[in-house]
């Protein structure tokens, strides 16, 4: 496995986001993206995962498609990057940073309200 520091992989994150275009930023609404090294036990759990499951990211919150207008004063939505199954799964710098690129964009996706299949339809998997 690749050893990329946490610091280097965070920085990693922000130049995906900021690869973004411009009217992706202007759409992301109170949504913060962090960085986890491994999924936790409570989020494997509630996703009904098994040991063996990669899970490289992780959207949690409410869909921008899913909010009405009673929708505030509500903590910030969260993508989370989980490090370790990143770095597992390739082999060099670029390919990491290939893959949080991915990862940060399919994570957006879900905030945007697409489900997996249409991620996967749009070559977002």
């Amino acid at each position: 496995m690749l050893d990329i520091d946490r610091d280097t992989f965070e920085q990693l994150v922000v130049q995906a986001l900021q690869t973004l275009p411009a009217w992706v930023h202007a759409k992301m609404d109170n949504v913060d993206v962090t960085v986890d090294e491994v999924p936790s036990a409570a989020q494997r759990r509630r996703l009904g995962l098994s040991p063996h499951t990669t899970l490289m990211g992780l959207y949690e919150g409410v869909p921008r498609t899913r909010r009405s207008h009673g929708y505030g004063m509500v903590l910030p939505d969260k993508i989370t990057l989980f490090r370790r199954p990143i770095l597992a799964a390739c082999r060099t710098p670029q390919e990491v940073q290939a893959r949080i690129r991915m990862v940060v964009i399919h994570e957006l996706g879900h905030h945007f309200g697409l489900d997996e299949d249409r991620l996967r339809e749009l070559g977002v998997y």
